[in-house]
């Protein structure tokens, strides 16, 4: 059951080119923006529509397929965890992010 605790699953399209990150020792890290989509009626019964995203991180060997296959505008999903970090503007505001670490990624359909 201590899998189910940090577990996210979404399905979305990219709202940029990943951009592949390489690292001193080598090794690399693809991050890019996700949009999920979601509808609803309001009380006039009109449907309104919605987009939501995600900072999208992918470290080790799907970095590779990230690389070769995924474009903008292409549904994928993926399955992660939530993780959390700060850091400092240079005028020296504290900044949060929320990013979703991807352990694993389908490819659903061609670029829209």
């Amino acid at each position: 059951m201590n899998t189910l605790r940090n577990k996210v699953q979404l399905i979305g399209r990219l709202g940029q080119e990943p951009e592949i990150v390489t690292f001193k020792d080598g090794n690399k890290m693809a991050k890019f923006s996700m949009a999920t989509d979601d509808s609803y009626k309001d009380k006039e019964g009109n449907k309104v529509e919605r987009a939501y995203w995600h900072n999208i991180i992918i470290k080790g060997g799907l970095v590779k397929v990230v690389e070769n296959y995924i474009n903008k505008g292409q549904e994928i999903a993926v399955e992660g965890k939530l993780t959390n970090r700060t850091y400092n503007t240079e005028s020296g505001e504290k900044r949060y992010v929320t990013e979703i670490l991807v352990s694993e990624l389908l490819m659903l359909g061609s670029n829209s």
